[in-house]
């Protein structure tokens, strides 16, 4: 990505979520200073920095658009900060505000360390209300033997060894019981896991924590 400031870089993820609310409209000034939390006249002075970086197209006194430009940037943003909240509430189980640190955090990481959050998490779709994560062009690295993935995703038809499993010892003792552990070999079926020839039900927490070796 480009150099962007902070501050313009929330001006950018402010534009793409209320575009995201109502797409045909233009995106007003005055709503715009709402949600940013600071004077109009400071928003028009910013959308009008923007435009001139070819992110917004500025339509005076009333609002903006993203351009082309501005909406693959904004997406972006936008992804890394779902990406951060679902490794904060469902892998590290981050017990404090995850809205708000996933927000100061996705300013501060690069193309390659979302990548590997992003591999890490399973490519996700969805975020942790359910809601599509904006897309990005990527490298999906999914299929090579002796890969690391969560079992969240495992391909179709593919055995794999588990490796790890991050959870709290009553978890990892109720999984036990039902004959997964770490070195138990473990397939996907049609969007079914079978470990050691039983079927297995995990929740979508829980397919973050097990993790797994393709072979």
């Amino acid at each position: 990505m480009s150099e962007l400031s902070e501050f313009e870089e929330m001006y950018l993820k402010r534009i793409f979520e209320a575009h995201s609310e109502d797409p045909g409209q233009i995106v007003r000034t005055t709503k715009l200073a709402e949600l940013m939390e600071v004077s109009p006249a400071s928003t028009t002075e910013m959308i009008q920095r923007l435009a001139g970086r070819d992110y917004v197209t500025y339509i005076p006194y009333k609002g903006c658009r993203l351009t082309s430009e501005g909406f693959t940037h904004a997406s972006r943003i936008k992804r890394r900060e779902e990406l951060l909240k679902i490794l904060l509430s469902d892998v590290i189980r981050f017990d404090g505000d995850v809205d708000s640190a996933a927000c100061k955090i996705e300013h501060s990481i690069d193309l390659e360390l979302e990548a590997c959050i992003d591999r890490m998490l399973g490519y996700p779709e969805r975020n942790i209300e359910g809601k599509m994560i904006p897309t990005v062009d990527r490298q999906m690295i999914i299929s090579q033997t002796n890969t690391l993935l969560p079992l969240s995703a495992l391909p179709e038809d593919t055995t794999s060894i588990i490796e790890l499993i991050y959870s709290s010892s009553v978890a990892i003792k109720t999984l036990d019981n039902v004959g997964v552990k770490i070195g138990s070999k473990i397939i996907k079926k049609s969007d079914k896991f079978y470990c050691e020839g039983s079927e297995i039900k995990f929740s979508r927490e829980l397919s973050f924590k097990v993790i797994v070796r393709l072979e």
